[in-house]
């Protein structure tokens, strides 16, 4: 039973004008905020990192394949986990069908991961995707980009995650970060974000959050957890394996 005001047409267009103002508001605010991300500064990357993937060693340069600008997915997928992170596979999800698009704009999608790239490489095909994971294990990549975590973090209880010092919560966490390599072939970190900070770049978020009921995330944990699941696991009962 609808708990929603049942109106007339009428009332019900008065209601959609009045959101749809709001609506552009916030459409204008995140093409000035977009604006803005845009402009930030850049930090020049000079230390030599080195991943393990399809094409075998590679330095952060080669990861662009030719263009200029590189987006990667911190995945959570730790060296010893048998699976990657379910809200990290979740947002993969949407990346192949992006990738037919992006490329033509002159920028690269690679999912980086701290697992061994056999382990990822058997992942990515049990989940059927087709976007390039390379593994940074034996590098400083995601320690510096703030996603993983040493022991020594998890005994002092603190770590620097989304720009700020909070509570440790895992040895992975997940994020996004952006890269531009120039003429020169000098590269540069342009914009990371984490936590709830790259939900844009998950599209059933945004179909749900059109729909009367919306995400539902009314579990304990109050998000995906309480209902995602890797997506060849919802006919099937879901269990952990990522520690």
């Amino acid at each position: 039973m609808t708990t929603h005001r049942v109106v007339s047409r009428e009332e019900w267009l008065e209601a959609r004008r009045q959101l749809l103002a709001r609506e552009k508001e916030l459409t204008r605010l995140r093409d000035r905020v977009s604006a803005e991300r845009r402009a930030l500064p850049w930090v020049r990357i000079d230390k030599p990192y080195v991943f393990d993937g399809p094409d075998g060693p590679q330095t952060l340069a080669d990861l662009f394949e030719g263009r200029s600008q590189l987006i990667v997915q911190h995945f959570m997928f730790g060296p010893e986990w048998r699976e990657g992170c379910v809200g990290c596979s979740f947002q993969a999800d949407h990346v192949d069908g992006v990738l037919w698009h992006i490329v033509h704009r002159d920028v690269t999608f690679v999912a980086v991961s701290r697992a061994p790239w056999p382990r990822i490489e058997a992942f990515r095909k049990r989940m059927g995707w087709r976007f390039k994971w390379v593994s940074s294990f034996g590098s400083d990549f995601n320690y510096d980009f703030n996603v993983s975590f040493t022991p020594e973090d998890a005994g002092r209880g603190k770590v620097f995650y989304n720009f700020d010092w909070r509570d440790w919560q895992s040895d992975e966490l997940p994020g996004t970060s952006v890269f531009c390599k120039d003429e020169a072939g000098s590269v540069y970190h342009t914009y990371s974000a984490y936590g709830r900070g790259d939900e844009l770049l998950v599209g059933t978020y945004n179909y749900l959050d059109l729909t009367p009921r919306g995400r539902e995330e009314n579990g304990p944990a109050g998000d995906l957890t309480d209902w995602v699941k890797h997506h060849d696991r919802y006919d099937g009962q879901q269990t952990c394996q990522c520690g």
